[in-house]
């Protein structure tokens, strides 16, 4: 809501009389010493009648009140590391490292990002999986995120409080907004090659799953009991990387000598002594055809992983992608190569870390040794 008073934000809330609404109190003197934040709430509805003028605003109850001062900052490191060598040992997140307005609800998410980003890096070290360099990713990887939240904001706040008679499209405004809806989310986050991003040589094979950008679901239907699942719902925060198997409709026996491979050597060689075969990796298979004409009990059995402390068999971990409607556009939608297949590995942020061929098994072990650490013999 704008007028020569000045602007409110307004957002219904739940109930039906609950909203919110943020009413722009103008710019704050330099001298001014904290005292803004000592507004009433008398004087915050004051203000907003003023601004609604002609209309009116009869409040009768108040659930929540507070003054937010808008200040744009941003911190120079995410941790404590001042060496390049220099293993972190302090780490902040969130508010703690950049603030902005309260306007769009990207600090929520963005913070959620940070501590997500940490949290599986932390564990994978600490459990003794990842070599100490891991950590040195998060605030690489974070401190860009928080400088284009900054931008972001930056360009949203003007937006918001500009003046009636200066905004030349009144379009516009939500046009930016949905334009870049994605950024708070985390899917305009996109993160260059380091240890846990791979290189774009293979990206074409899965053209929808751009490599350091979130992993984007979508609807396939699970085998074993014929009910339809977002791919990327199946998921869980476990500090388990992903990989997606896409099954190519020329080349079967790759699939098969892949599965092989995985089963037998490189997924053992970084899982715990003891431990079930998918705590470290939990591998799903795509295929092309629909659920009906899949055999689950004949798919290799890296996709059919005994867990749990009865060494039960998973079947949830095969899907069909083919058949009618919305599941037959899986691979279309996303990119994926139809004769060869793809290889799509994910991070247990949920970000994509690597796409790759079948075949270059070789490119899979290098990626991987270089941000974790074997757990047993080879």
């Amino acid at each position: 809501i704008q007028s020569h008073a000045g602007s409110i934000l307004h957002i219904p809330r739940e109930g039906g009389h609950l909203f919110r609404m943020y009413v722009d109190l103008g710019e704050v003197p330099h001298d001014d010493h904290g005292a803004v934040r000592e507004t009433t709430v008398e004087t915050a509805i004051e203000k907003a009648n003023e601004i609604l003028h002609p209309y009116s605003l009869d409040v009768k109850n108040t659930a929540w009140y507070s003054v937010y001062e808008v200040a744009h900052r941003l911190t120079d490191k995410f941790d404590d590391a001042v060496e390049e060598a220099q293993v972190p040992r302090v780490f902040i997140a969130g508010d703690a490292c950049h603030t902005h307005s309260a306007k769009a609800g990207q600090g929520m998410n963005v913070s959620m990002q940070d501590g997500f980003n940490l949290g599986w890096k932390l564990g994978q070290v600490l459990e003794g999986r990842s070599p100490a360099s891991l950590l040195d990713t998060y605030s690489a990887e974070r401190q860009v995120i928080a400088q284009n939240l900054i931008d972001f904001d930056r360009d949203w706040s003007a937006r918001m409080a500009a003046k009636t008679e200066v905004i030349e499209d009144a379009a516009a405004l939500a046009e930016f907004y949905v334009k870049t809806a994605e950024f708070p989310a985390g899917f305009m986050t996109e993160y260059p090659p380091s240890l846990v991003v791979g290189g774009a040589s293979h990206q074409t094979l899965a053209s929808g799953f751009t490599i350091g950008k979130r992993f984007k679901s979508a609807p396939v239907v699970r085998v074993a009991d014929g009910n339809p699942v977002h791919l990327g719902h199946h998921a869980r925060a476990d500090g388990r990387w992903r990989v997606y198997a896409f099954a190519g409709a020329a080349e079967p026996s790759s699939l098969d000598g892949w599965a092989e491979w995985m089963a037998n050597t490189f997924v053992p060689r970084y899982t715990p002594v003891g431990a079930d075969l998918d705590s470290v990796f939990d591998v799903k298979l795509i295929v092309q055809s629909s659920a009906e004409d899949v055999d689950v009990t004949q798919v290799p059995e890296l996709f059919l992983p005994r867990t749990g402390p009865f060494g039960l068999i998973d079947y949830e971990r095969v899907c069909a992608a083919g058949g009618a409607g919305v599941f037959e556009a899986f691979f279309t939608s996303r990119g994926i190569d139809r004769a060869g297949g793809a290889v799509v590995v994910v991070r247990p942020d949920q970000y994509v870390a690597q796409v790759l061929p079948f075949a270059q098994t070789d490119e899979l072990s290098a990626f991987f040794s270089g941000n974790m650490l074997p757990q047993q013999p080879r």
